[in-house]
């Protein structure tokens, strides 16, 4: 087989290689969609708590004044 042949072959071969691992990602499952519903909702009580420790020592602060 001449070089060309053999490149030919390798880069066929990748490109099997290539379209064979992208038929096989994984999904997001049930669980997987409700863990990150979860981390979304933690996220933003933080959030929430966060500005509402804020307006508690911003009138804090406005008491002292």
């Amino acid at each position: 087989m001449n070089r060309s042949g053999k490149t030919l072959a390798m880069a066929l071969a990748v490109g099997v290689l290539l379209a064979g691992l992208a038929g096989c990602e994984k999904k997001e499952g049930p669980l997987e969609k409700a863990g990150k519903e979860v981390d979304n909702a933690a996220a933003t009580v933080g959030q929430k708590i966060e500005k509402a420790g804020e307006k508690i020592q911003d009138a804090a602060q406005g008491d002292k004044k």
